[in-house]
């Protein structure tokens, strides 16, 4: 059996990453089906998960084929430097340098460019809304697809990431099915600060055990090395904050 150690980081930061994501993709996807009507609109969502899923069998196939220390070492890299940019980002927001997501706004600004796309024709198939969904839900989806691999990848943890991705999937769809507009109030950005936090101290883990460090207590290194990337995001935050507010003064 699996430890809850490892395990439940890597559902949680699955979990997580793949209700921001999934959250996005949805906010185009519901604009699409608004203005140009659901039919296109879901046949569009519908095939970009079939291409996702056929590339999660494909990279799943090659995975087996490299060598663990050198899988581990190049995902490592990868996970801290996208962990970071995810922490910088989020960090940045809180202190108020970035506008925060918002997801109405993107639904205004989606159905705005597709009503300048013509009138939709009857009783055809409306390209515009299907490529509009699919290349939503493509985006959105390979960084899900990345995230899972990575954090499941090595370690025998794929199927536990899947299930936390596929769980974030259920859920969002079924809240944005019965409330039928954007998902504005999910705190989208402390899930990304939280993401951020995870996918580095993941990031530091699989590189360390990449270069053959001998981490002192396994896995619970990852809790500690969490802990460390929140404090730094937190006073990173604070500082912005207290920069922009002089900036403002």
């Amino acid at each position: 059996m699996l430890m809850w150690s490892a395990a439940a980081p890597a559902v949680g930061a699955a979990f997580l990453a793949s209700t921001v994501e999934v959250v996005e993709a949805f906010t185009i996807v519901l604009a699409a089906a608004a203005m140009r009507g659901w039919r296109p609109a879901l046949f569009g969502a519908a095939s970009g998960l079939a291409t996702l899923a056929g590339a999660v069998l494909l990279f799943g196939r090659l995975i087996d084929r490299v060598p663990i220390h050198a899988l581990q070492l190049l995902i490592g890299i990868l996970l801290l430097l996208f962990g970071m940019g995810w922490l910088r980002k989020a960090a940045l927001r809180a202190g108020g340098v970035i506008p925060l997501h918002d997801e109405d706004t993107i639904f205004a600004k989606e159905a705005v460019r597709l009503g300048e796309r013509g009138p939709r024709l009857k009783g055809s198939l409306d390209l515009v809304a299907a490529i509009t969904a699919c290349k939503a839900v493509m985006l959105e989806g390979l960084e899900v697809v990345f995230i899972v691999i990575a954090v499941g990848a090595g370690r025998g943890l794929l199927l536990p990431a899947s299930l936390g991705a596929l769980a974030a999937c259920a859920v969002v769809l079924m809240i944005g099915a019965l409330v039928r507009r954007p998902l504005s109030r999910v705190p989208e950005n402390t899930l990304k600060f939280a993401v951020g936090v995870m996918l580095s101290a993941f990031g530091v883990f699989w590189l360390g055990e990449g270069l053959g460090i001998a981490w002192p207590g396994g896995d619970l290194m990852l809790l500690v090395s969490a802990a460390l990337f929140l404090g730094a995001g937190l006073i990173g935050a604070a500082l912005a904050r207290e920069t922009n507010v002089e900036i403002v003064a």
